[in-house]
């Protein structure tokens, strides 16, 4: 048996796989890191949900850090842990350096999910009626979630598109980056393929998401503005429902039984509402990353209709640059608010094309097998700790934007502690 190590994830928030993708991803991580035999703290500044996950009955411990707080660098050298995980760059920002100064022995890796700079522009491009611009890639969020990727040893990518953009745009070295995206382990695959239900038996359209993810709450708003009242002319039976948690007065008062239009807010069971609907919608116009409603969808054997940056991800180039995404997806693809309704009501009515868009699902999930992904990623974390000077030493850029930020946060966190005492 492999010797113990320690790693210390650093969280955003509190991990909730039953609100997000993001908290399913960070579970999928713990686990992997477990099976690998490491002991495991997560440790968050952020105040603690109802929805949290309850990690302590996997053995991990838990703890509560302070915001530009010494306290933190005792916390650490007490750990001393081998690997550190920072669950976005924000994180980063806020710890690295200590990290760094404390334990400069320890990996540091960077948990991306999506990349939190390339839906903020795409969002402000989208509010301001245009297509992004080089200068965008300029923006002050742009350059700081990059510097953060160079400093870290590794950051974890989950989207073809996102690893292409990294690397040809960018410019960022191929071995400090790790595509990782969703995983399904073969029983899991199984067990989704078994219990799916046939067309028969399901009813109704669903979306589902996160209401602070903002992407979520413009596609509700685009459901309810534009999408829905075309579907619901040619479907005078059918309902939309709408799932999420956390969702802002705007989004509950959008709830309209006349119009079956329906805001049912935080789902008990997330996999029950997807797998008993017919069609999943995602009219998605702006985001980043892997979907993880459409994801999800998928797994349920639930069909959807989505837009290109609702599928952007997950395909590799050459099969976006050929137009080739329509052939695999699981569904629809379509941008314009006519074109999605006639595509979900098409897929709605149509058995046989609802079941060929269901086993679409089953072989586009087959390129997310865990085993095809998860022992690589650990091989390529025991290989870079074992070698880590020579690792850093491939990386120049990244050491300098360490040293400087080391100065230049070190001493605007030194100013607010000492503001804040």
């Amino acid at each position: 048996m492999s010797s113990i190590k320690k790693l210390l994830v650093i969280g955003y928030v509190w991990p909730e796989p039953n609100s997000s993708a993001a908290g399913q991803y960070m579970l999928t991580l713990l686990k992997s890191f477990l099976s690998q035999n490491y002991q495991i703290t997560f440790a968050c500044a952020a105040s603690e949900s109802v929805h949290r996950y309850p990690f302590e009955q996997l053995g991990i411990q838990k703890a509560q850090i302070k915001l530009n707080c010494p306290s933190f660098d005792d916390f650490v050298v007490d750990l001393a842990p081998d690997v550190v995980l920072f669950d976005r760059f924000m994180i980063e920002e806020q710890f690295g350096w200590r990290v760094a100064k404390h334990c400069p022995n320890a990996m540091r890796i960077l948990d991306l999910e999506d990349l939190w700079s390339l839906r903020h522009i795409r969002m402000l491009a989208y509010k301001q009626q245009r297509p992004l611009q080089a200068q965008d890639y300029l923006q002050d969020i742009v350059l700081r979630e990059l510097a953060a990727i160079w400093r870290c040893d590794l950051s974890l990518v989950i989207s073809h598109y996102e690893m292409d953009l990294l690397i040809n745009q960018f410019n960022l070295p191929p071995h400090i980056l790790a595509y990782l995206p969703f995983v399904l382990d073969s029983a899991q695959l199984t067990q989704f393929k078994q219990q799916s239900k046939h067309f028969a038996q399901r009813a109704n359209f669903v979306f589902i998401g996160n209401f602070k993810h903002e992407p979520n709450w413009d596609a509700v708003l685009y459901l309810k503005q534009h999408i829905w009242p075309l579907i619901s002319k040619q479907i005078k039976d059918a309902e939309l429902h709408i799932y999420g948690a956390y969702p802002a007065k705007k989004v509950t008062d959008l709830h309209n039984p006349k119009q079956r239009f329906l805001v049912k807010g935080w789902a008990d069971d997330a996999h029950q509402v997807v797998g008993n609907a017919r069609v999943c919608m995602a009219p998605l116009r702006f985001g980043a990353g892997l979907k993880g409603k459409l994801f999800e969808a998928m797994q349920l054997g639930t069909p959807s209709v989505t837009t290109n940056v609702g599928i952007e991800g997950y395909f590799e180039s050459e099969i976006v640059n050929a137009g080739k995404p329509n052939i695999y997806w699981p569904g629809a693809i379509a941008d314009g608010a006519e074109e999605i309704a006639n595509k979900a009501v098409e897929l709605y009515n149509n058995q046989v094309l609802w079941q060929a868009a269901q086993d679409k699902a089953w072989v586009l999930l087959e390129h997310f097998r865990a085993s095809k992904f998860l022992p690589e990623f650990c091989i390529r974390v025991e290989a870079i700790q074992q070698d880590l000077v020579a690792h850093r030493a491939q990386n120049i850029i990244g050491a300098m934007l360490q040293h400087h930020t080391m100065k230049s946060t070190q001493y605007m966190a030194q100013w607010i502690a000492a503001k804040n005492a």
